[in-house]
């Protein structure tokens, strides 16, 4: 028999090599139980093996070890092996019945040896070898197994198991952990705090805020876990503190030395030095915070918020603006890594926001602006917020996300001291996402079954959400006293329960969706981007609003629809629709689905008419969204990324650029590394110039869900990431910037 090469997942999330002698020594074992008089012969065994084979070899994507046994079973009965096939059935009975008693001893063995394919590039950003993540991983699988076994309605671990919905990070729902949270910084350095019992009181230097912030940030991971985000605009106020010490230790200086006290010499002096503890508190922020790591096997998925209005016209102002300077050039220059190479880090994600003054090249912080662009061009970020049309969407507010794309609703009933509506201190309790894709392929194309489908799903969701709440509820303030009792989210009593914190806006909780464009292509023949499309998709996402806001009007609980960002996801979703529906051409064809409603990565589409498309869908995404364009090195081209920048500005929320940013240590290239297919059809990253595969020798960066990868996907984000499209290029950068200005 020619051997065949295909990709098995085990039970054990490992992928192996298809091994057809299994199959036959299978078969056999079964044969032997059976009477002689009712054995196949090894004509009609290899017939079998033949036949399973063939199937096998037609599939398009990787296949589990229980559909392999499905397709054995069919074939023995095919060739009329009726009691074989029943023993082959029992012996299949038995090893389940087997495996069900350990199943969680199993998942943590495969974990510990690396064999969990799934588990281990399940986070990009999580180093699955080393101790701290062997040890939350393991945690994980226990928390999973009583959260499946026993916490959860049957019904949603059916859906769940089945990919008809997915309840994200089940992993930390027995700990009644909850995910993304906006720091309340200026409460926490203003007024003082307390970290791991120790009193930490309001910081007399810029330099001390700065560390401050993150042990801050540090402790607020280790208690939650999904993103958490924090302003520099928090920080500003600590600049002249340190100005107006620095101003009193030079004059004393100066006066024992006998030195001149003219004004404009001690004033440089004080500002040369005062722009060196900037520095200095920056890169602690920097350094500290991607080298930090919290209990979970991970530096802080942190984001950096930059926005100039936050803070007073004048002074305060100019500091803010001194501050994103540094934190940009900082970014800009990247980290060594353990060999020396400056590299691009994960974290902390950087956001700026573009404002009338920052957007033209006349305005005052002009060339904070393009400093941006350069960093963007060189390490991925900043990502961009237009406060231009964030005020349009969220009356007149311009606010940051919770962690990288999960923003707090607006809420008139959630009021700072001065009357302005409140979003530092809130926080997001849990997402359920929908499968779109399942909805369109489980009605067959009938569009009043779909409906009725859809609705079914999003009650299932509901139910899904409210175990989310309930968990929290009853949660005490003392399981984290750095969030409930000294300022990350509020500042309850010891005892006191979160549960007001639940209800009435202060907290969210998402409803998130996937397949957006899939779900189009089995309804109507063609993606979300044509206009009968586009129509379908908007309605649906509208159903979606319509449901989260009849629910948290007889609830008092902010639900919100949210744009699943998707990690593993994508490529468990892709997995059960391929076995509960075959290979769809357009729908279920590839090894992951469409992000939220993002247009697909195989589609040709330029950047700009990209951005202006995703942008209505962004408007009926109030939970968090994030839209990007894929774009080459424009190192050379930073007009190209300043175009971009300001297209954001008028059209759209939230956006990002993709650029790349590798290395191989093998060889010192340093463009981009790139996807190539084994044999076998697994996708492994190759550099172009050595062909060195050594994922401990490549460092390949790659934005996969609003936040920047360094730690390598799983295979069905690999393909995802190497069918994308550029939307722009240096060559058609011309054409694309004249479009922009016609739309």
């Amino acid at each position: 028999m020619e051997e065949l090469h295909k990709r098995v997942i085990k039970r054990s999330g490992e992928e192996v090599d298809f091994d057809l002698h299994k199959i036959v020594n299978a078969i056999n074992a079964a044969n032997e139980e059976t009477d002689k008089l009712h054995q196949m012969n090894p004509y009609q065994i290899k017939a079998v093996a033949e036949n399973v084979a063939d199937k096998i070899a037609g599939m398009t994507h990787a296949i589990h070890v229980e559909d392999i046994q499905d397709i054995v079973e069919t074939s023995i009965m095919e060739m009329r092996g009726y009691e074989v096939a029943q023993k082959y059935v029992r012996y299949r009975y038995k090893r389940e019945l087997s495996r069900k008693s350990n199943t969680t001893d199993n998942g943590i063995l495969a974990l510990i040896d690396q064999l969990n394919e799934e588990v281990k590039q399940e986070n990009s950003n999580k180093n699955p070898v080393i101790n701290s993540t062997q040890r939350d991983y393991m945690a994980g699988e226990v928390s999973k197994d009583l959260t499946m076994r026993i916490l959860l309605p049957e019904e949603i671990v059916k859906a769940h198991e089945e990919g008809i919905i997915h309840f994200h990070d089940s992993d930390y729902f027995a700990q009644k952990e909850h995910n993304c949270d906006l720091i309340n910084l200026e409460d926490m350095l203003q007024n003082g705090t307390v970290i791991s019992e120790t009193m930490i009181e309001k910081p007399h230097s810029f330099f001390t805020a700065c560390n401050v912030t993150t042990q801050i940030v540090a402790q607020v991971a280790s208690n939650q876990y999904g993103g958490q985000s924090f302003t520099l605009s928090h920080l500003a106020p600590f600049v002249d503190i340190s100005r107006q010490k620095i101003r009193k230790a030079v004059i004393e200086e100066r006066t024992e030395c006998g030195d001149s006290l003219d004004e404009e010499i001690v004033n440089k002096v004080v500002e040369k030095r005062l722009r060196t503890e900037v520095q200095s508190g920056i890169q602690t922020i920097q350094y500290q915070l991607i080298t930090l790591m919290t209990c979970n096997g991970q530096a802080p998925f942190v984001t950096m918020f930059m926005y100039l209005d936050e803070v007073p016209e004048g002074q305060t102002r100019d500091d803010l603006a001194l501050i994103i300077e540094e934190a940009l050039r900082q970014r800009m220059q990247g980290v060594k890594n353990e060999k020396g190479i400056w590299i691009t880090p994960a974290f902390p994600k950087l956001i700026y926001v573009l404002d009338e003054d920052n957007i033209t090249e006349d305005s005052k912080y002009w060339y904070l602006t393009r400093l941006a662009a350069e960093c963007t061009a060189k390490r991925m970020v900043p990502d961009y917020i237009s406060a231009k049309v964030m005020r349009q969407l969220k009356k007149g507010d311009v606010y940051p996300c919770m962690g990288c794309r999960s923003f707090p609703t607006v809420e008139d009933s959630q009021r700072n001291p001065d009357g302005s509506r409140k979003y530092y201190g809130r926080f997001n309790q849990g997402v359920v996402t929908i499968n779109l894709v399942d909805v369109a392929c489980s009605s067959e194309g009938d569009m009043e079954k779909f409906w009725d489908i859809l609705e079914e799903r999003l009650e299932l969701c509901h139910r899904a959400l409210r175990c989310r709440h309930e968990r929290l509820l009853g949660t005490t303030s003392d399981v984290a006293p750095i969030l409930w009792q000294h300022g990350a989210l509020a500042r309850l009593k010891k005892g006191e329960t979160i549960d007001k914190l639940l209800f009435n806006g202060y907290s969210t909780i998402s409803l998130g969706y996937a397949g957006l464009c899939e779900m189009c292509v089995r309804m109507l023949g063609k993606t979300h981007t044509s206009p009968e499309g586009q129509k379908f998709a908007l309605e649906v996402m509208q159903k979606l609003n319509d449901k989260c806001n009849e629910w948290k009007a007889a609830e008092n609980i902010s639900y919100s629809v949210y744009g699943t960002p998707m990690e593993s996801t994508t490529y468990k979703f892709a997995k059960c629709l391929q076995k509960r529906f075959g290979v769809i051409p357009g729908v279920t064809d590839k090894n992951y689905i469409t992000n939220s409603y993002h247009v697909h990565v195989t589609e040709h589409i330029d950047a700009f008419s990209k951005l202006k498309f995703e942008a209505e869908f962004q408007k009926l995404s109030p939970g968090g969204a994030i839209s990007y364009v894929e774009v080459p090195n424009l190192q050379n081209n930073i007009e190209a990324v300043l175009s971009v920048m300001k297209f954001i500005y008028d059209n759209i929320v939230y956006a990002e650029l993709n650029t790349k940013s590798d290395y191989c240590e093998h060889c010192g290239y340093d463009g981009e590394i790139k996807i190539i297919t084994e044999p076998n059809g697994k996708l492994v990253w190759e550099c172009p110039n050595c062909g060195c595969r050594d994922q401990e020798q490549l460092f390949v960066a790659r934005r996969t869900c609003g936040y920047i990868g360094t730690q390598f996907w799983n295979q069905g984000r690999t393909q995802e990431i190497r069918d994308r499209v550029l939307h722009m290029s240096n060559s058609t950068f011309q054409e694309a910037s004249e479009l922009a200005h016609q739309n």
